[in-house]
């Protein structure tokens, strides 16, 4: 995901600081694996999501020199909370790329999780607000063919 935002941050709506979004993807990807990774449509998983992505984020943060802690520690909390123009790109990111990853296997995962059109759309609702351009990429080249072969249930 570094990479896409590294060779996609051109299409993102605002200005944006690479090296400080590429900085927030990573620590956001980190907390994610410390956490445990969360399906994106594993609505039991998702009750407990923060509240284990908290406890990853204080042990992650807390084995660092203070100074690095705090900074690491602002760039994951900049990243959920998404009110930035990196946060923003940062989470288009976030949410690009597993569509991608979801067309490239003709839409396995999804199929496989009897995932509806309505679910990618409310997770998706934000994304957007990082790039325009990426979100109609997305919905038309990854998600739109996906509903067409009956991968991505229509409701």
């Amino acid at each position: 995901m570094a990479i896409m935002c590294l060779l996609l941050g051109e299409y993102a709506n605002e200005d944006i600081d690479l090296l400080k979004t590429i900085s927030m993807i990573l620590i956001h990807d980190v907390v994610e694996i410390d956490a445990g990774d969360t399906y994106a449509y594993d609505d039991e998983g998702k009750k407990s999501q923060r509240e284990r992505e908290l406890k990853a984020a204080d042990r992650l943060f807390g084995l660092l020199p203070d100074d690095q802690g705090e900074k690491f520690r602002a760039l994951w909390e900049e990243f959920e909370e998404g009110k930035t123009a990196e946060a923003r790109f940062a989470h288009t990111m976030d949410n690009v790329q597993p569509a991608m990853l979801n067309n490239s296997t003709d839409g396995k995962m999804w199929a496989k999780n009897k995932v509806k059109l309505s679910q990618i759309l409310e997770r998706n609702k934000n994304t957007a607000d990082g790039s325009k351009t990426l979100w109609e990429y997305s919905f038309n080249n990854f998600i739109s063919p996906n509903v067409e072969k009956g991968r991505i249930e229509k409701d």
